[in-house]
């Protein structure tokens, strides 16, 4: 750009002959209801915050942004994902407070703040610098004390988004949960060390994270790590849970170990989740789909689970490309993930106790709206 030295791509616009406003969520709807397609896309059409002010301002507890990184291996068009998780227009109305979980009868955005934060800037040709500003803005979401849900992007942004958290609550007092085909602990790939195959080295030998408070869960690529490979990963006490282990012991147990490690000894959880590690007929739309996944009726329950029953700050979905999604499959399953996690944000936040609570009408336990009343004030005095 004309007379602007340095990388223009992260400069931030200067508002200082902008009209004057006060910090706070921008609700950029006309409407009080509007279909998806229509308006202004932010994510589910929440109103939109542009400042750590505006998070502050707005008591904002959890931030929506998107980090469009695709610079990496495999199919390429993950860039494209945050504004297709913003704007899926299968998803009728785009009202907030319409919103119901299915199994919870809980209406996340009722109990939690949540805004758009908009996108971190990415530089197309150096991923490095692309990462350094993404981890720049999800550090703003964390330090003004709201939870980041990040919109990749390919999985490279996992290095910086839990860098950033644990910028903030400190090296090691951060676990992180990882849902992913495949491992992601290579030294390098094609010589980069900066890549959708290499986030979870870097996090590890960077400190940011312990090896032993990184668990996977749902590894079933052909690209299986070779001996090196995984004698580094059984070294630095990476605890991961291959489909062949599903097979065998059942998702539910699986799971259930998963949580309780990760829980071993981090006060606070980020979750990532990649969404090939769903079987490629629910996530055709990704850049190195392999057949074998997990399944909606797992993966969803799971992320609810998650967010309920541990500290979770924030979490991210990442490898969508949604110009390889026919029939905008993959979209939909990975923004039914983020519904997911804020609806079990929002148990938490509400007190609801015990492990995969579900509504007893949804449940087919009661069919009383009393009951069902009752069992969930019930709970939340427990916690």
């Amino acid at each position: 750009m004309a007379g602007i030295e340095g990388p223009f791509w992260k400069l931030r616009r200067d508002r200082s002959r902008h009209p004057k406003r006060e910090p706070g969520p921008i609700d950029l709807q006309r409407y009080e209801a509007a279909l998806a397609y229509a308006g202004i896309a932010t994510f589910m059409g929440l109103p939109l915050a542009l400042t750590p002010e505006d998070l502050k301002a707005g008591k904002v507890e959890v931030a929506i942004v998107g980090a469009p990184i695709d610079m990496s291996l495999g199919h390429r068009g993950a860039q494209y994902a945050p504004r297709y998780l913003r704007a899926d227009e299968r998803t009728l109305p785009h009202t907030p407070g319409m919103m119901m979980n299915p199994d919870t009868r809980i209406k996340p955005f009722e109990v939690l703040k949540v805004v758009d934060y908009g996108d971190a800037a990415v530089d197309p040709l150096d991923i490095e610098a692309s990462c350094d500003e993404v981890r720049a803005v999800v550090r703003e979401i964390v330090e003004a004390g709201a939870y980041p849900i990040v919109l990749g992007g390919d999985h490279t942004v996992l290095w910086p988004d839990a860098a950033a958290v644990a910028d903030v609550y400190g090296p090691g007092n951060v676990g992180v949960l990882h849902f992913d085909c495949h491992v992601d602990c290579a030294n390098s790939v094609v010589g980069h060390n900066v890549a959708h195959g290499t986030p979870i080295r870097r996090l590890i030998e960077d400190e940011h994270v312990p090896g032993k408070n990184f668990v996977q869960v749902g590894l079933h690529s052909f690209l299986v790590p070779d001996d090196e490979l995984l004698g580094w990963m059984l070294k630095n006490g990476l605890r991961s849970h291959h489909m062949a282990e599903v097979e065998r012991a059942g998702f539910d147990a699986v799971l259930n170990k998963a949580i309780d490690e990760a829980l071993d000894g981090p006060k606070y959880l980020y979750v990532s989740i990649d969404v090939d590690v769903m079987d490629p007929s629910y996530a055709p739309g990704t850049g190195t789909p392999e057949p074998g996944g997990l399944t909606p009726r797992e993966i969803l329950p799971a992320i609810r689970r998650i967010c309920h029953e541990a500290p979770v700050v924030g979490f991210e979905v990442v490898e969508v490309a949604p110009l390889l999604d026919p029939g905008i499959t993959t979209v939909m399953n990975a923004r039914r993930i983020i519904l997911e996690g804020l609806t079990g944000m929002a148990q938490r936040k509400l007190g609801i106790k015990g492990k995969n609570y579900l509504d007893p009408i949804m449940a087919g336990e009661t069919r009383s709206m009393a009951e069902s009343a009752k069992a969930r004030k019930g709970s939340a005095r427990k916690r």
